[in-house]
């Protein structure tokens, strides 16, 4: 009867097998990804504003009385049929609001309408919107055919 032993059988195994739990954890993110899948909704959504079908009451002297901008094919601007030069299109800008605020007991409005030609720079475009954002007026409407 000979029993044999060596060192090894003898000695504490200190290495971990790590290859079960690496499997429980797969299987868990597997699950996870296809739970979160299911619960959040498909794409991006937003609610977009319902159509209105009703005309606007909007008066012909409410139509005369709104700040009017046009630029041209070669980025000419006129405010209020007045030819502006780029340089002076915050001020001029600035000041048609200013007029339009002190003028609404008159039927004034700081709307601005923008009618831009196709071939207008979008640069330009963007320098009235910023204009008139930086007057304080955020109510801007792109007139289109």
């Amino acid at each position: 009867m000979g029993m044999t032993s060596s060192k090894q059988d003898t000695d504490v195994m200190a290495e971990i097998n790590i290859t079960p739990f690496t499997d429980v954890l797969l299987v868990l993110l597997i699950i996870f990804m296809i739970l979160a899948a299911l619960a959040a909704p498909p794409g991006f959504q937003k609610q977009l504003p319902k159509k209105n079908t009703a005309p606007q009451n909007i008066t012909k002297q409410q139509l005369q009385h709104q700040i009017e901008v046009e630029v041209t094919a070669k980025n000419t601007i006129y405010i209020d049929s007045k030819p502006v030069a780029m340089a002076d299109l915050y001020n001029t800008m600035a000041n048609t609001i200013s007029f339009h605020e002190r003028h609404a007991n008159q039927g004034y409005t700081t709307h601005v309408s923008l009618l831009a030609d196709q071939d207008a720079s979008y640069n330009t475009i963007i320098k009235i919107l910023d204009a008139a954002r930086a007057a304080g007026d955020d109510d801007v409407g792109f007139v289109t055919e």
